[in-house]
């Protein structure tokens, strides 16, 4: 009976329950910070989950039992029941479970945390329309984070967001909606507590943080999607605790190679243009004219034209004769090349015909191919949930790419623009509506890429598209941005609600990739921020023709080669927090409020790595910025000057300058001088440690190294040992002696 539904216990063990109704059935699992909570019809089948895959676990080829409790902690149930209500404590938080319409509440310290919504907060007989339903209470000034790339401030509270992934060139960063990443993940801290809710979906849906009112219900914030089946954790903590739990129940990020750390170039101007060949060893030769160290270069797609169309594993060679000699001129002078490849055919590409006798695309119900607007055509998509079809996609890549010597791979325009309801995947044997799985293509594609990278080295592999999970496989970027000021702090603000989703290795397109040319307090406003940013890539598709490069203004070349040579110095660092990141599941950049709760949201200043504070500048016109110094007992570090923590500061920053940053004492930061010197920034007294890691890939040695470091801050002297030989540079206001020993 509708809006009457009244469960009972069917099953239990030491960590779970099973509820059921008359037709539906509710499993409830107890993990060491939270709860799971799996909804759907009896005997329906559940596509598995490709997003959870805790710590080191493997994601198998056809993806995770959505049920499975593999690598994941679970915790004691010890439930109490009375008139029709059963209780149990978790991670400090009370739940209890109304069994008619199963409505769960969570108290913390006696108070209300959060419940559902009262009369009914589930879909379980469409009461509520078609998919699924999930509505819990809020507070007016509670603060929410995280869904990904999502527009406007960090604190989502009060917005509304379409959850799906779209192509949105030239988007508003502070009010666009959607973009490019679907993570249905957000974080609440409101006056009780704080907790997070991850809804384990690839389907289209919706997140309502306060813009829907219904007057038959209280204040309340609701998620929807279109897929039958709901299944979603809650956790509880800080929210920096939270921000790791996720990371951890997603896996371990991938490990890129050093130089994707360096400046990447990249432009379609380039292989636009019928001399793209020529074109792209200019791009080289500019490089070593102005002294920049690059360390890649995005390939965009116009390789791979025939007219004014783009034919994927397709190449040009009236505009690239030699493909192979093209990398290896570039591979000889250090610089490694990320190819751009698109996963749909067009309908008259040279290898249509045979995808389409193989039924390796997306389909309809009779078999025939689905076609879709694509690039200046039509074209179908290739269905990766087809293990032949994504087989055939990596045997490509290694053809057509990897054995001409392009030897990265960068996934773009992978979002599925897919609605209709009667397109088809194989999925897995499991034959699904293609729609209800969108973003889960974007990730499949990705993977099938790295497959043919050879593993024998690190690869740079990185993805516009994707769901949460995606870190596991691949890096990303804020997609195809803005150029105005406007957008560029709005970029801020979504790298910030990224680093708070579980995506920790990313950046932007500097400079703005759509619209005009940056202008050139812009253009070194940007560029000044990016050096703080784990990707540190410069692209641009302008309609004058002419690319943001580095020596777009060549009298602004000196500051320019100032703030490439600060990225240089600061790759030991940004190396050693981007390892951190991977082995402790925390993020890369990240707001000051992570470490302290009540610091300013939308704060411009961040944290890059554990140790240093960044303080762009973001609005025109502006010869300053300021910072309220966050706490730390001995203070921070602007140079050689000491600052007090709690300190507001206004600290000179004009285009002309390096932009400011913070250090805080009591830190190690290891710089690239033309050989590699430990900055020691002292604190009063006691002790702390750094460690220092080089991988095989760029250790002239051959080995993984560690170079541990000790310092101790005494009266009169800081003492520094390691066992290895190291070069140390002192920041100490009170001028102590530097002793350096083994």
């Amino acid at each position: 009976m509708k809006y009457n539904h009244d469960f009972k216990l069917i099953e239990s063990g030491e960590s779970y329950r099973v509820y059921q109704s008359e037709n539906n059935v509710v499993r409830l699992d107890c993990l060491k910070n939270g709860i799971r909570v799996a909804m759907f019809k009896k005997g329906n089948y559940m596509f598995p989950t490709f997003t959870i895959c805790p710590g080191d676990s493997e994601m198998p080829e056809c993806g995770r039992d959505k049920l499975s409790l593999d690598g994941l902690e679970t915790s004691p149930l010890n439930v109490t029941s009375n008139n029709g209500v059963d209780s149990f404590r978790v991670s400090g938080v009370d739940i209890s479970i109304e069994l008619h319409n199963f409505r769960m509440h969570y108290r913390k310290n006696g108070q209300l945390l959060f419940e559902d919504r009262e009369y009914i907060s589930y879909n379980f007989e469409n009461e509520l329309g078609a998919g699924s339903y999930h509505a819990i209470t809020r507070y007016d000034d509670e603060e929410i984070f995280g869904l990904g790339d999502k527009s406007g401030s960090v604190n989502k509270n009060k917005r509304h967001f379409r959850m799906e992934t779209s192509d949105s060139m030239g988007y508003d960063a502070n009010s666009s909606d959607p973009l490019y990443k679907q993570v249905p993940f957000y974080i609440c801290r409101n006056k009780v507590g704080t907790y997070a809710i991850y809804y384990d979906t690839y389907s289209n849906g919706d997140f309502d943080f306060g813009q829907e009112l219904n007057n038959y219900y209280g204040i309340y914030k609701s998620f929807k999607c279109e897929e039958d089946a709901l299944v979603f954790y809650v956790m509880f903590g800080e929210v920096h605790e939270l921000v790791h739990e996720f990371a951890y129940m997603c896996g371990r990020n991938i490990i890129q190679p050093k130089w994707a750390l360096k400046y990447c170039g990249s432009t379609m101007t380039y292989t636009d243009a019928p001399d793209a060949d020529a074109q792209l060893r200019k791009f080289v030769e500019l490089c070593k004219k102005y002294d920049l160290d690059c360390g890649g270069f995005y390939l965009s797609s116009g390789y791979t034209q025939i007219g004014d169309k783009r034919y994927v594993f397709n190449w040009n060679l009236d505009k690239i004769p030699d493909p192979l000699a093209l990398s290896d001129y570039f591979w000889t002078n250090g610089i490694e090349f990320l190819p751009n490849i698109k996963p749909a055919f067009l309908t008259d590409h040279f290898l249509y015909k045979k995808i389409a006798e193989k039924g390796w695309f997306l389909h309809y119900e009779d078999g025939t191919p689905a076609t879709f607007p694509f690039w200046s055509g039509m074209g179908s998509y290739l269905d990766f949930t087809n293990k032949e079809a994504a087989q055939f996609w990596t045997d490509c890549v290694k053809e057509k790419l990897v054995d001409l010597g392009y030897e990265n791979i960068w996934n773009d325009n992978n979002e599925y623009d897919i609605h209709d309801d009667g397109v088809y995947a194989d999925g897995f044997g499991h034959p699904i509506k293609a729609k209800l799985i969108r973003p889960l293509f974007s990730y499949l594609m990705t993977r099938a890429s790295l497959k043919a990278l050879p593993p024998e080295k690190r690869h740079a592999s990185v993805s516009r598209s994707g769901i949460a999970g995606m870190q596991r496989i691949a890096s990303t970027w804020t997609g195809d941005n803005n150029t105005s000021f406007e957008d560029f702090r709005g970029n801020h603000r979504i790298a910030m609600t990224m680093s708070m989703s579980g995506l920790f290795n990313f950046g932007q397109d500097i400079g703005g990739f759509a619209g005009p040319r940056p202008e050139k307090e812009l253009f070194i406003r940007w560029i000044q921020y990016g050096v703080f940013t784990p990707r540190f890539v410069l692209h641009s598709w302008n309609p004058d023709n002419i690319p943001t490069m580095p020596w777009l203004y060549e009298d602004l070349m000196t500051e320019v080669k100032a703030l490439f040579n600060l990225r240089k110095r600061l790759l030991p660092y940004l190396y050693d927090t981007v390892m951190s990141s991977v082995q402790d599941f925390k993020p890369i950049i990240y707001p000051i409020f992570l470490e302290q709760p009540d610091y300013d949201v939308d704060s411009d200043n961040y944290f890059f790595g554990d140790s240093i504070i960044a303080c762009p500048a973001f609005d025109k016109g502006a010869t300053s910025v300021n910072i309220l110094l966050p706490d730390n007992d001995y203070g921070w570090y602007l140079g050689d000057k000491r600052y007090e923590q709690g300190q507001p500061i206004t600290v000179k920053s004009t285009i002309n300058d390096l932009p400011p940053f913070f250090v805080k004492a009591g830190s190690v930061i290891p710089m690239d001088e033309d050989g590699l010197v430990y900055y020691v920034y002292a604190e009063e007294f006691g002790s702390f440690e750094y460690e220092h890691f080089e991988d095989d890939w760029d250790n002239p040695n051959g080995r993984n190294t560690t170079t541990k470091i000790r310092v101790r801050c005494d009266r009169d002297t800081v003492t520094v040992r390691s066992i290895e030989n190291i070069k140390v540079r002192l920041i100490d206001p009170k001028n102590r002696k530097l002793i350096v020993t083994r």
